[in-house]
């Protein structure tokens, strides 16, 4: 073993019952090496990352940590070689400040009692050497998503790691957000800490890493060094096929159907502010824009989630008051972005999931009919194609994927006017992505009204037929006719014109 390897896994193997998860895996770590690991939903990254961090026993192979054969059979084991995780899903206590959920469990003390100060001196250092827009009182509750992911950041940091696994870190952040997390994985590389780079968002993965492991079906597929990472290759590495989503470029073309629902001089106090727009029958009209340009809190206004100060919305041609209860009834159904908090709930099984929005239906006098219901799941799971197609599975036990096809599938088995999509990929591999662009589609040639909210431009040029900019919380332009790129809505975005743009560059 090299030197420079901090940490390697040889032919680990792993077995769930009759599924063999992870075959003969191979996968070392450099010191100083961003090293990313890609691969579908269902790959065997999930179990191997588990079995490096002491959630799953390995059933084979061999874990070394600087060149010495290590024993990892539990989190404390991988604290204690120094391995930290920062999760897609947020592990905070809300209610705790930053300083008190950083600190948590590994609490300085002497004579018993806790040293706050020395504690706070220890994390607001921390925060100053990163440059992190935080306080060590703030409570994490009162933070925006993307400074709550900060957090879990810090309490990685605060750990000493040698290596650090970092799972769709910039998931929930803004560009500038995510450029301040690259800036800090480089000093982190600088010192000589390895890191485990697992993303979806493919153009950061080619940017940042070093190097790149492909997993497919529980062996690995491919290894590529930096400088010889190719895009297409790597994709056709993790699921063996071409896809449609690098799309560079849409002609878009408006619709001449009737209007479903019109927004008209909508307002929501330091939000969003004088947006108007309309959507037709069998449209997919994409508000796109930095995080924090009002898109998702208008969306959540028009289901009846969150209020709005003034404006009007209509549903077709009539005056619509927005309450959750009436919309589900009028035809509205929501996606919303957060979908392990929002979307479903993670004990409960397909079936139950999907009755949770059709109890209207299911039931007479407050009696459920199972019978009803259970035919009810079995649609859901056919309509969208589940893997597993198993009804009655916990969808906490699916991929991120599929959960978001259960999230979906709940919608398609009601009569929908109109359906509000925030985010629908978000940590989502690329096969599955091509999957829920289809189920949009389906749900567009069906007549339902789509409205949609994405960070994600290639998947805007993908599936629009119309696109809204929104920037500071008020439309900045639209896209409704021609063609329409990438640096189109990048610029838009971000407040420039291309004469502007022209202007600068003389």
């Amino acid at each position: 073993m090299g030197k420079d390897i901090l940490f390697e896994m040889k032919n680990i193997e792993k077995i769930f019952s009759h599924v063999h998860a992870l075959k003969r895996v191979n996968f070392q770590v450099r010191k100083g090496e961003v090293h990313a690991l890609l691969g579908e939903n269902g790959a065997g990254k999930s179990t191997l990352i588990k079995i490096l961090t002491g959630v799953y026993p390995k059933d084979g192979g061999q874990i070394f940590m600087e060149g010495k054969e290590v024993s990892i059979a539990s989190r404390e084991d991988a604290a204690e070689l120094g391995i930290a995780v920062i999760f897609q899903e947020l592990s905070l206590v809300k209610t705790l400040s930053v300083y008190q959920n950083v600190m948590l469990g590994k609490e300085l003390s002497r004579f018993g009692f806790v040293q706050m100060k020395k504690e706070k001196e220890r994390i607001a250092a921390l925060i100053q050497y990163y440059g992190f827009s935080l306080g060590v009182n703030d409570i994490v509750e009162n933070l925006s998503v993307a400074q709550m992911q900060m957090v879990e950041i810090l309490k990685a940091l605060a750990c000493d790691a040698k290596l650090i696994i970092m799972d769709e870190p910039t998931a929930s952040l803004s560009s500038h957000e995510s450029e301040l997390l690259f800036n800090i994985i480089h000093q982190l590389r600088e010192r000589g800490v390895g890191i485990v780079y697992i993303s979806h968002r493919l153009e950061e993965v080619f940017n940042l890493s070093d190097r790149i492991t492909v997993l497919r079906d529980g062996k690995v597929e491919g290894v590529m060094e930096k400088g010889h990472i190719i895009p297409s290759e790597v994709i056709r590495m993790m699921i063996g096929k071409s896809v449609s989503e690098a799309t560079a470029s849409r002609m878009l073309k408006p619709s001449e159907e009737e209007t479903v629902l019109c927004v008209q001089h909508l307002s929501g106090f330091g939000a969003y502010e004088d947006v108007s727009f309309e959507v037709k029958r069998g449209e997919v009209l994409v508000l796109t824009g930095l995080v924090g340009s009002g898109r998702t809190e208008i969306i959540r206004a028009i289901y009846g989630a969150d209020a709005y100060d003034s404006g009007r919305i209509e549903l077709e041609g009539r005056v619509y008051r927005p309450q959750i209860k009436r919309g589900v009834a009028s035809g509205f159904g929501l996606i919303p972005e957060d979908r392990r908090t929002q979307g479903f709930s993670p004990l409960l099984s397909v079936t139950r999931n999907v009755a949770v929005t059709n109890y209207d239906q299911l039931s007479r006098r407050g009696i459920v009919h199972r019978a009803k219901e259970n035919r009810l799941g079995q649609r859901a799971v056919e309509l969208v194609d589940l893997r597993p197609a198993d009804p009655n599975i916990p969808v906490g036990n699916l991929s991120g994927g599929n959960q978001q096809k259960v999230v979906l599938s709940k919608w398609l088995t009601r009569k929908l006017k109109v359906v509000l999509i925030d985010e629908p990929t978000v940590g989502i591999d690329i096969g599955a992505k091509d999957e829920i662009y289809e189920i949009i589609e389906r749900l567009s040639g069906q007549g339902v009204a789509v409205l949609m909210v994405s960070s994600d431009i290639a998947e805007v040029l993908r599936v629009a037929h119309r696109i809204i900019v929104m920037r500071k919380g008020r439309i900045e332009k639209e896209f409704h006719t021609g063609v329409v790129t990438q640096e189109d809505i990048l610029m838009a975005a971000s407040g420039f014109t291309a004469e502007e743009e022209g202007k600068q560059d003389e």
